[in-house]
Parts: structure tokens; C-alpha cells; sequence
């Protein structure tokens, strides 16, 4: 989100650069000596880790020290400057850069001793530690004796976003005798406690500029009046995320702010209509909150309004016509709501447009209408133009050569069709163009793009147009005049030879060239130009040979192509790599367990290559392989796997502890059908995440774990989705997960629903002891199967609490006692109509009471057990036995063994079958045709 405020004290800036540089080379001038060692006392506080503050030295000029502003003829110290670096390195920055950016914060303390700066006017520590890095869980607070500093006007004390709170505060009270603050900066503080700061700074004599962004900021009901003439002009609240229920009404009587900033703070109901009481606003962010109305008319007769950003809202209706009486306006931000309808032609009188935002609305209008408007009057000044995910049809017009100054452009999921116009390439200062995922596609053959569309683009970074199924064919020699960063031309027909072009992107670190009728192989130069990317996808073509490395850092996708050799190099870094449908060969083990840098892989998906195994990580594996022995221990490095199914493998040994332990992102985890025995690791319980567990047709004894109850992602009924997603950074930046499961019996595949999806199967083991009562605090299971065990007791009655259940089988196990009648509660059982509770659902287990057949005696057991010793037995005890079905299921054994078996098993024999079938047939045909004749 863009964070947009207006100052008040650029002349305040103005003069504490121009002292910084001048008093800090003045050399005339000599710094008090009592305040020299008011400094080196509150630099004896602090934990200096970059040795920041080394020029503070004993004796020394104290105008001379780092940070340190003397006033320019009393040498006293004017101001202090000490603020961290604003902010840290980007996704890409080294750990060392990383580990720079921590260590250039200073940490400790604040020493009282700064109150003996009488003169101190400006005091910005902000983005410092003052907590974590003296005592752990230590929290600083702000000094109460702050208030000394009678001639303080700026004050910064902001701390960091990107860590927890460093200070806070109870009590705001030392603000209020600051009676010279004009700017105060508190943002990210700690001030949950602080219920007293509505009172405090609405009620300040003179402060101007008021930021308490982050600050955990708890209602304050209590009535204020505040005196129409206040001075304050800022005020920034943002951020204030489920602290605020309702903006404080006292704001409404503020006439004189200029910005207002109540960006993500859980705002909710209409927007209220007071808005339009302050007449001289000119930034307005109610972005990211909860609002639901219509845009109220007042908002319309701010004509001083600037900036205004409702973004990210539930809006609804139409746009006014009455939005052309901001005449004033700059910056323009609706997207993200629910407006519909037909865009106003008032558009025309905001000339002085230069950012537009309406994307991800319900727009429904021709594209050339809404272009026609706005080239009207803020043709010049238009520089982005946002209008994605909406409703618009038509065809580009040529006139969109016309913005000249347009820098941003996005079309893309619109319904626009017909030519891409070759006046696109006279947008000289154009950086970046989305058209994706539109109908630029509606003739036979399709559309031809040439190099001339792109002839005057020369400052383009990000080239998005996917899902047109257009046709780029630029002469064998063009060299663009453009070096992107990103491409994306999926769908697009580029082939059949690589694209050449390509050759002299040197900036490139995102492309998506995949469905473009490529059939040729990889160039060598790609491979070495390949170090910057983050991203590429090349899937779905039809490439040949082998590549022996791609130093892609985020995600590769080379799926569906005809790739063969031995399986790539790839960068440490990488996350999700997509190989299937190839003729890949080579041992996956080696990628996978022998690399210890593979640590923040999520997708690793192989399936359908020539390899000896397959191992999908998200982590999904192919079934039936020949990996075996124990699980390699290297798998625990992958601590980002969302999914994995090792089942049918060959395993062995114990289940080791690591695997709830380190994989605690695991969601679906599925061992089924190995040779797993010893008992279920109680660390598994720490999988919080998992919402399937699957053990099933191992060698696993052992009680099952009381901890199950730990497994909190099958402790809830509320899913807000089925669809599993995780960020990539290509296709939209998003990837489905699915997954197999074995549910009700079946083998099926889960996707759209996964998410919703939870499940126990342990069946098929050989598990002692009772079923233990905690399961039943699972409440969002839906499956769950212990049959084939050796588990004995009661059923627990707290089983009937699982009000989700659909498939329930506890068969085959040593279970006695009545069925409790609690499941009743379980409808959704017969919801799927599962012919739940019948006898064979209960077989070996001595079960009594409704739903089956057998009732209970007075102690709760079935009364044939009673008095019989047994249902099935005689009164020596024997067992019946039926010798007809026995002989019928001997004859059938038998009879498959001696005659179908072999020709299942045995290649020649199978074919010599089969031959002697056919000439046995074609011998009576001949015979009953001859007969006829």
C-alpha cells in the first residue's frame, strides 16, 4: 500500500539540513561541556553494535560527534539525530546485508541524562531496538521525565514495523507539557495501555503533525471537545488493525487537517458523511478497512482533495457523476471493492489526474469510452492507468498513442478484443504494460504482432499480455530497444525456434513464455543469461535435449516438454521446481536427500519422467517406486514442505520423532503402505498444521497418542476455504495444491476441496490399547479409520462430539461395550450415504446396543457373549462351520492359482493363451461358415 502524507514543516526540514551540514563544519564552535557528558552518559546506556556512535569520545567537540546539531552561535546542542536506516535490505539482500541492517540499530536504553539538553529542539531516535537487545522480552518504555524538555518541537520515537514493539507507554500525559511540539512520531509504540491519547494530543496547544501508526490504539469513549481553531493538520492513524471499532467522532471537529490516514484499521458501516465538514483536506486513506456503503455525496464536494484512496473496501453502486467537483485531484484509488456500472463522463474535468486506480471492481463499459474521457482534459498529466479485473469489452482504440506521458498501464481480465493498436508504441514513457487474460483472440489465424508495436518503447520493464493466443513474429535480427524485467507471453505463438530476441535481455528476472509453440532446443546463451532470473516458466512447449543447469532463484516450471538427460543443476534458493511430463533421467535421491542447501523447497514435482523414483515435494511422491531402507534424515533440512506422500514405498524402521518436529508446515502427511514399525513418535503432535494423517498398512504397535489433540488444524470446524494456495511468483502468483487421499475406501484426488478436507487413517497396524478420548476434541475431523488393529475397550462416548464425521470404520478390533448414544449426533454419515453402523462395520469387535442386532446385559456387554462365551461358538465351544462355503472359496483359490495366476505373471504364457483362444475361434468360424455353405 502507498503510504501518502503531508508536512506541514518543510521549512523545519529545510533548516535542519542546512544546520547539520553547517554547524557539523563549523569549527569555531565548541559544545557545551555539561552537555558533552549528558551525551557520553547516554551513550554509556546504549548497545551500539556497528559502533555508530564511535567519534563520542571523552574530550572531544561534541558538534563534531555522528548525529549530534549545535546551534550555530551558542554551540549548545540544537538537535540529535540517531535514527536507524528506514528501512531494511530488500528480498534479495544477503544474510550478511541482513545481519549489517540489525546491527546499525542501536539498542539499551534511553539515559535520563538527555534531559540536561535544554536546548534540544529536534530528538529523532527512530527504527532503533530499545528492547530485545539488552534483556530478551525486556520492554522499554518512554521516560516519564520526557516532559523536560520544555523546547522540544519534533519528536520521532517510531519504532520498527518489521519487528515487535520496541517502547510503549501507558500514559501520554508527558506529551502534554511539550507545549512547543509540533511534530510527533510514535508509530509502532506500544500504547494499548495508553487510553488517555485521544485527550492528550487532540487537546495539544500547538501540535501540527500527529503519526500513532501501529500503536495498538484502544477506543477512547470518553467524551472530548475539541475547539473548532485546533491547529492540528496531520493525523495519522493508521494501521490500528482490530484496535479501533469506529473513528473517533472528535476528528470530524478538526476542521483544519489537510491529511487524514485511517488506512487498516478494521473500520466498518458506512463511510461517514462528517468527511465533507473539513473543507480544506487534501489527503484522504480509508484503504484496507470494512466499509460497505455507497460512496457518500459529501466525499464529492472535497475540492481540495488531492489524494483519496478507498481501496480495498466492500463499496458499492456507482460512481457520481458528482466526482467531477474534484477538480483538484491527483491520485484516484477504488480499487478493490464492488462498484459497478458505467464509469461517469465527468471523468473529463479532473484534469489533473495523474494516477487512476479502479481495478477489481465490476466496471461494465466499452474501453474506448472511459479512454475517451480521460484524453478529454488529463491527457498530459495521466501517468498510471489501473483498470484490471473489471467488465470492459471493445477495442483498444489508436488513441491510446495520445497519453504520452502514461508510465503505468493495466487492462488485464477484461473482456477487450480486436487489434493491439500500433500506436502502443508511441508511449515513449511507458514502463510497464498488462493486457493479459483478454479476448485479443476472437479471429482466424490469430493476431499478428510485429516489432514495430514495440518500436518507441525504449524505458519498458514489465511486458504482461498472457492468454491472448497472439502471434509474435519480428524479424530474425530486431534487437529490442526496450531491457525488461519481466515477460509474459503465455499462450502467445512465439515458435517454432526459440525466441532470439530474448538474447539481449539482460535485466530479465521473470519469464513466462510457456504454451507458445516452441520445438527446438534450450540455446546455450539462455542458460548463461540465466543467473538474474527469479522466475521462469517454459512449460508446455515442445523442447528438446538436456539442460544441465538453470540458476533460477524462486520457480522453474519445465513441465510438458520432451527433455531428456540427467535432471538439472539447480540454485540453492530455489522453491518450486516443476518437471513433469518429461524424459528426465537419474536418481531424484541425490537432488533431494544429498543436498543439506535445499531448505525452503515447497514444490518438487517429477511425476512422469524415466526416473527409478518420484518424489513430488509440496511434497507429493508417485506411488510403487523402489526407494527403501529408512527415511534419509536430510529430509528434515526441508522444513517448508506443505505435503508428503511417501506411500507405497518400501520404507522401514521407526517413524523418526523429526518429522512433527521439523516439518511443522506439513498438512498432509501420508506414509501409507511401507514397512513402518515401532510406535507413533509423540513429536508428531507438534504438526499444528496437519489437517491428514495417514499411517495406514504399515507394522506400527503401540498405543495411539493422547497428543492428538494438539493437532489444532483439525481442532476447528471453520475452513474459510477449500482451496489450498501458496504465492509463487508466476501464473498470476499462485499455485493450487492437491493432493491423493484414500477416503471412505478409495484412492481420490483432492484439490479445490483439500483445504477442507481433514482425516486420521491408521488402519491396517497393529495398535494396542484403548482409543483415547481426546481424539474427540478433533471437531472439524471428517474421517477416521483405526480399523485392523488390535485396539480394545469401550468406544468413548466424546467420539459422538465429532459432528463432521462422514466416514467413521473402527472394524476389526477388540472393542466391546455398548455403542454409545451420542452417535446420533453424527448426520453427516448418512448424509453421504454410507450404510453406516451395519454389523460388518463391527466385525471381531463385541459391540452391543442400537444400531446392531445384539443387545447389552446389565454390565454392557452383548448378552450372546454372556451366555454363550461367543456368538458363532457351540455349546462345546467349537466354531460352526459352514463346509459349503469353505469348499466354494477353496475351489475359487484354487482354480486361480493353478490357471488365471500364471497367465497374469507370465508374459509367454499369457500371449501363447491368447494365440491359441484366437486360432481355437477362427477354427469354428471355418467350420460353421463351411456348414452353411
Amino acid at each position: 500500500m502507498r503510504t501518502v502524507t503531508i508536512s506541514l514543516l518543510p521549512l523545519l526540514l529545510v533548516i535542519t539540513t542546512f544546520c547539520f551540514g553547517f554547524c557539523n563544519g563549523n569549527a569555531n564552535v565548541l559544545c557545551i561541556e555539561s552537555e558533552r557528558e549528558a551525551l557520553l552518559k547516554f551513550k554509556n546506556d546504549l548497545i551500539d553494535p556497528s559502533n555508530k556512535l564511535s567519534s563520542w569520545v571523552e574530550g572531544g567537540d561534541c558538534c563534531e560527534w555522528i548525529g549530534v546539531v549545535c546551534h550555530n552561535l551558542t554551540g549548545h546542542v540544537h538537535q540529535l539525530h540517531l535514527a536507524a536506516p528506514s528501512s531494511p535490505p530488500n528480498d534479495d539482500a544477503s544474510l550478511a546485508e541482513m545481519e549489517d541492517y540489525e546491527r546499525s540499530k542501536l539498542g539499551g536504553k534511553i539515559n535520563p541524562s538527555l534531559l540536561e539538553l535544554k536546548h534540544l529542539s529536534i530528538l529523532d531516535l527512530s527504527k532503533n531496538n530499545f528492547s530485545t537487545m539488552q534483556i530478551p522480552g525486556f520492554s522499554g518504555e518512554i521516560p516519564h521525565s520526557l516532559g523536560n524538555l520544555s523546547k522540544l518541537y519534533y519528536l520521532d520515537l517510531r519504532g520498527d514495523n518489521w519487528w515487535p514493539k520496541d517502547l510503549e507507554a501507558n500514559s501520554l500525559q508527558r506529551v502534554s507539557v511539550l507545549f512547543f511540539l509540533q511534530y510527533l512520531d510514535l508509530s509502532h509504540v506500544d500504547l494499548s495501555e495508553a487510553t488517555d491519547w485521544l485527550q492528550v494530543t487532540f487537546k495539544h496547544p500547538s501540535l501540527l503533525e500527529l503519526h500513532l501508526s501501529d500503536c495498538n490504539l484502544a477506543d477512547d469513549s470518553s467524551p472530548i471537545s475539541v475547539n473548532s481553531s485546533k491547529s492540528l493538520a496531520v493525523l495519522d492513524l493508521s494501521w490500528n488493525y482490530n484496535c479501533l471499532s469506529s473513528i473517533p467522532m472528535s476528528i470530524f471537529s478538526l476542521h483544519g487537517l489537510v491529511s487524514i490516514d485511517l488506512a487498516s484499521s478494521s473500520l466498518k458501516g458506512p463511510i461517514p458523511d462528517y468527511f465533507g465538514n473539513i473543507s480544506f483536506l487534501e489527503v484522504l486513506d480509508l484503504s484496507f478497512n470494512k466499509f460497505n456503503s455507497s460512496i457518500p455525496d459529501s466525499l464529492y464536494s472535497l475540492n481540495h482533495l488531492r489524494f483519496l484512496s478507498l481501496s480495498f473496501n466492500y463499496l458499492v453502486g456507482k460512481i457520481s457523476s458528482a466526482i467531477g467537483n474534484l477538480s483538484s485531484l491527483i491520485h484516484l484509488d477504488l480499487s478493490y471493492n464492488m462498484l459497478e456500472g458505467r464509469l461517469p463522463t465527468s471523468l473529463e474535468d479532473l484534469c489533473n489526474l495523474k494516477e487512476v486506480n479502479l481495478s477489481y471492481n465490476k466496471i461494465d463499459q466499452d474501453i474506448s469510452e472511459i479512454l475517451q474521457s480521460l484524453s478529454r482534459c488529463s491527457l498530459n498529466c495521466l501517468e498510471s492507468l489501473n483498470l484490471g479485473t473489471n467488465q470492459l469489452s471493445g477495442l483498444l482504440p489508436d488513441k491510446l498513442g495520445q497519453f504520452k506521458n502514461l508510465a503505468y498501464l493495466s487492462l488485464a481480465q477484461n473482456n477487450i478484443s480486436g487489434l493491439i493498436p500500433m500506436s502502443i508504441g508511441e508511449l515513449s514513457s511507458l514502463k510497464s504494460i498488462d493486457v493479459s487474460e483478454n479476448q485479443l483472440n476472437d479471429t482466424f489465424p490469430p493476431r499478428v504482432v510485429s516489432e514495430t508495436h514495440f518500436s518507441n518503447l525504449t524505458r519498458l520493464t514489465t511486458l504482461s499480455a498472457s492468454g491472448n493466443m497472439l502471434r509474435f513474429e519480428p524479424n530474425s535480427s530486431w534487437v529490442p530497444s526496450f531491457q525488461c524485467e519481466t515477460i509474459e507471453l503465455h499462450r502467445w505463438h512465439l515458435g517454432p525456434r526459440f525466441p532470439q530476441w530474448l538474447k539481449f535481455q539482460k535485466k530479465l528476472s521473470g519469464l513466462d513464455i510457456s504454451h507458445a509453440g516452441i520445438s527446438d532446443v534450450i540455446p546455450t546463451w539462455f542458460l548463461n543469461i540465466s543467473a538474474q532470473f527469479n522466475y521462469v516458466n517454459l512449460s508446455s512447449n515442445q523442447l528438446i535435449g538436456g539442460i544441465p543447469y538453470l540458476n533460477v532463484r524462486e520457480t522453474l516450471d519445465l513441465s510438458s516438454n520432451r527433455l531428456t538427460g540427467p535432471l538439472p543443476r539447480v540454485f540453492p534458493t530455489l522453491e518450486d521446481l516443476i518437471l513433469s511430463n518429461n524424459s528426465f533421467l537419474g536418481f531424484l535421491s541425490e537432488f533431494v536427500c544429498n543436498s543439506s542447501e535445499q531448505r525452503w523447497m515447497r514444490i518438487l514435482d517429477i511425476d512422469t519422467n524415466l526416473l527409478p523414483e518420484k518424489f513430488q515435494i509440496v511434497g507429493i511422491v508417485g506411488s510403487n517406486n523402489s526407494m527403501s531402507g529408512e527415511l534419509p534424515y536430510t529430509l528434515q533440512n526441508s522444513t517448508s514442505l506443505i505435503i508428503l506422500d511417501l506411500s507405497e514405498y518400501y520404507f522401514s524402521g521407526s517413524i523418526p520423532e523429526w518429522i512433527g518436529d521439523k516439518l511443522s508446515n506439513l498438512i498432509v502427511l501420508s506414509l501409507r503402505s511401507n514397512n513402518f514399525d515401532g510406535h507413533i513418535p509423540h513429536k508428531i503432535c507438534a504438526g499444528r498444521s496437519l489437517q491428514n494423517l495417514d499411517l495406514a498398512q504399515n507394522n506400527i504397535s503401540g498405543a495411539i497418542p493422547k497428543c492428538f489433540n494438539n493437532f489444532s488444524a483439525m481442532a476447528t470446524k471453520n475452513k474459510s476455504s477449500g482451496d489450498l494456495e501458496i504465492w509463487t511468483t508466476f501464473q498470476s502468483n499462485v499455485f493450487h495444491l492437491s493432493a491423493l487421499l484414500v477416503l471412505k475406501g478409495r484412492e481420490d484426488e483432492y484439490s479445490t476441496t483439500l483445504g477442507l478436507v481433514t482425516s486420521i487413517d491408521l488402519s491396517v497396524n497393529s495398535l494396542t490399547g484403548e482409543i483415547p478420548k481426546e481424539i474427540g476434541n478433533l471437531i472439524g475431523l471428517r474421517s477416521l479409520n483405526l480399523s485392523r488393529n488390535l485396539l480394545i475397550g469401550n468406544i468413548p462416548d466424546i467420539i459422538g462430539k465429532l459432528e463432521l464425521l462422514e466416514s467413521l470404520d473402527l472394524s476389526m478390533n477388540r472393542l466391546y461395550g455398548e455403542i454409545p448414544s451420542s452417535f446420533s449426533n453424527l448426520n453427516f454419515l448418512n448424509h453421504f450415504n454410507l450404510q453406516s453402523f451395519e454389523n460388518s462395520s463391527y466385525m471381531s469387535n463385541h459391540l452391543c446396543g442400537p444400531p446392531v442386532i445384539k443387545n447389552c446385559s446389565t454390565n454392557g456387554v452383548p448378552t450372546d457373549v454372556t451366555n454363550n462365551g461367543g456368538s458363532n461358538e457351540g455349546s462345546n465351544g467349537r466354531s460352526k462351520v459352514n463346509w459349503l462355503y469353505v469348499s466354494i472359496v477353496l475351489g475359487f483359490v484354487m482354480g486361480f492359482w493353478a490357471v488365471v495366476a500364471p497367465l497374469c505373471f507370465n508374459r509367454s504364457w499369457r500371449h501363447a493363451y491368447y494365440q491359441k483362444l484366437d486360432n481355437v475361434g477362427n477354427k469354428l468360424y471355418v467350420f460353421w461358415a463351411t456348414r452353411r455353405m
